[in-house]
């Protein structure tokens, strides 16, 4: 079944034929592209779901400028931030005219490691972002008695995970603000997007003002983000025959897809400028976020089959990992990890991220330009190097899962 069907994390992951049926349905109502009902309809859901103000972005990482460009404090002010991150997060910090300030991480967790965040706070700390990285909750408990503790805001980065009825429970709840995104890989896609939901009601007033003040994406720009599932849902079962790649690189080549980063953004340089969600991914997001409890249960369900396969085989994984979360990937430790992904490539599994070999995320990520200095968060880089992420996304099936396990067996004997 792989030969046709790539196993794969970033091959339009939430795209299927209900998907395509909903984006060719607003390519043909282009009046409906910028502006309409669905973006409010999306915010009012958000906020009965988390009792929250909520702000709509063009993307999750203008959502985070645009609350940093919020927050009044000193000029410079630090925003202390875990490394093995993406790089758009402290694109966001420093678009805001603020400093990223890199804390360590628990290889239990992938998460911030509190003791080390505390060792980072200075007078110019404003607040702390805190990553529930693959979907695995951080601890907010304590985070929130530190930031009470030195009067700093806690912003929790949900880009990896939206919770349900059904939990993670503690995701969301000890925040002053909460990041989603809506980007193509994220717990709901719609293409692009993001929210910045609010506990503050002093700081919504000057977030109703930044999104206000937000300029509308071109509709060339909104025509080419919904050809992305059309394209990579035609793209995607010829990577088996060798035509998948070509025709993505043509697509790009006539400009009908939009890349995540712009080469201003690979080099460390976001614009500071904000755009209003763009209501015809809105529409996708919304079409996402009432399927979300079943995306979760997919989830929660390759999660339980890899927990119980890792542990049979004693493979290494976070001990922070329960079988019953909604992880967006599930994240495996051993040596060769790169070379792993090699050989499974050559099978039509493509197991490269964008999280793995790097401590800023995408692997090339310029280290002086997103401040980070080498070395010094060991545990985050020793992290990087090791890791081996499994699909979890809702495209991603059982036999593939089982196909997976069953490859990843033979080598990762050889290799531990």
């Amino acid at each position: 079944m792989s030969f046709f069907h790539p196993i794969h994390h970033t091959f339009a992951p939430h795209v299927n034929g209900a998907a395509v049926l909903r984006t060719l349905s607003l390519l043909l109502q282009p009046w409906k592209w910028r502006e309409g009902p669905e973006r409010e309809t999306l915010r009012k859901e958000l906020t009965r779901r988390y009792s929250a103000d909520v702000f709509l972005f063009a993307s999750g990482r203008e959502a985070l400028a645009a609350l940093l460009m919020a927050l009044k404090g000193p000029e410079r002010a630090e925003i202390i931030v875990q490394a093995f991150t993406c790089l758009v997060v402290p694109n966001a910090i420093q678009a805001a005219g603020k400093v990223p300030v890199y804390a360590d991480i628990e290889q239990d967790t992938l998460n911030l490691d509190v003791a080390d965040v505390e060792r980072r706070i200075t007078p110019r700390t404003q607040a702390i972002i805190c990553q529930h990285t693959f979907g695995i909750p951080a601890d907010t408990y304590k985070l929130r008695a530190l930031c009470d503790r030195y009067g700093l805001l806690l912003i929790e980065d949900c880009a990896h995970v939206m919770p349900d009825e059904t939990g993670p429970q503690t995701i969301g709840k000890d925040g002053d603000f909460m990041l989603l995104s809506f980007g193509r890989d994220k717990a709901i896609s719609g293409v692009t997007g993001g929210a910045m939901l609010s506990k503050r009601p002093d700081i919504s007033v000057s977030l109703r003002a930044q999104e206000g003040d937000a300029i509308s994406l071109s509709l060339l720009r909104i025509k080419r983000l919904l050809f992305y599932p059309l394209v990579y849902f035609v793209a995607r079962p010829l990577y088996g025959i060798g035509l998948g790649k070509p025709l993505l690189w043509l697509a790009r080549k006539i400009g009908a897809l939009v890349p995540i980063l712009t080469k201003e953004e690979k080099q460390g340089r976001m614009d500071a400028r904000l755009h209003r969600l763009p209501n015809a991914c809105a529409s996708l997001a919304l079409a996402g976020l009432r399927d979300l409890t079943a995306i979760n249960d997919h989830r929660r369900a390759l999660t339980k089959y890899y927990f119980a396969e890792a542990a049979r085989h004693r493979w290494t994984f976070p001990k922070a990992i329960h079988p019953d979360l909604p992880l967006q990937k599930f994240p495996l430790f051993t040596k060769n990890a790169e070379g792993i992904r090699r050989s499974l490539k050559k099978q039509n599994i493509h197991l490269q991220d964008g999280w793995s070999g790097c401590t800023i995320c995408p692997p090339g990520s310029p280290m002086e330009e997103a401040s980070y200095r080498p070395g010094s968060d060991p545990r985050a880089e020793s992290s990087a190097q090791q890791i081996l992420n499994l699909p979890t996304h809702p495209t991603m099936t059982k036999e593939q899962a089982r196909m997976l396990v069953d490859k990843l067996r033979n080598l990762l004997k050889q290799t531990n």
